[in-house]
């Protein structure tokens, strides 16, 4: 069954907002999405996201714009698990399943639908593909997801940590200090 809607948050740490249509077939997710932000400087930021079966990020195409100009990333994770950043091959990301946009509460929904923790006792740890924003540089980062209960989901990445709350389709409503849901 195919799920389509927009999606709009408040972004309290870039001081900006995010909208997304995000469309969700089986166990695949498609989004296209615009970002603005005024921290850590004014940008804006295009993106399209394409996941393969599974929820994993198959490809993440970004445009960011600044006053000192302009960033692009073409991300793309091959079959065989391979990343590659605008062209380039990027083994630091292998055993990656998905990319995490910086500031963005929709990338924490692929990890969360995969393994059903909104609904799921559970938890995972994962690499991510992470990007940098709003100079869209990809890094390596270990984070972990673990079921709280309904709908609630704990995030954490080094020694941060949030209790997110999401909607029946695994979509973050609220994620504390960084976004919610309009």
């Amino acid at each position: 069954m195919s799920r389509s809607r927009a999606v709009t948050w408040a972004v309290e740490e870039s001081a900006g907002y995010e909208t997304a249509w995000i469309e969700v077939d089986g166990s695949t997710l498609r989004a296209r999405g615009r970002v603005c932000g005024t921290v850590p400087e004014p940008y804006w930021i295009a993106y399209e996201l394409h996941t393969a079966e599974g929820f994993v990020t198959r490809r993440l195409q970004a445009t960011a714009d600044t006053a000192s100009g302009t960033a692009e990333l073409d991300l793309r994770r091959e079959p065989d698990g391979r990343w590659t950043v605008n062209g380039a091959p990027a083994p630091e990301l292998d055993g990656a399943l998905d990319c995490d946009l910086g500031l963005s509460p929709l990338t924490n929904t692929m990890p969360v639908l995969r393994h059903a923790l909104q609904r799921l006792p559970g938890e995972r740890d994962f690499l991510m593909a992470w990007i940098q924003v709003p100079g869209l540089v990809v890094r390596p980062n270990r984070q972990t997801y673990t079921h709280l209960g309904a709908q609630r989901v704990r995030y954490a990445s080094g020694t941060y940590r949030a209790d997110l709350t999401l909607d029946a389709d695994g979509l973050v409503v609220t994620y504390p200090g960084l976004a919610q849901r309009m």
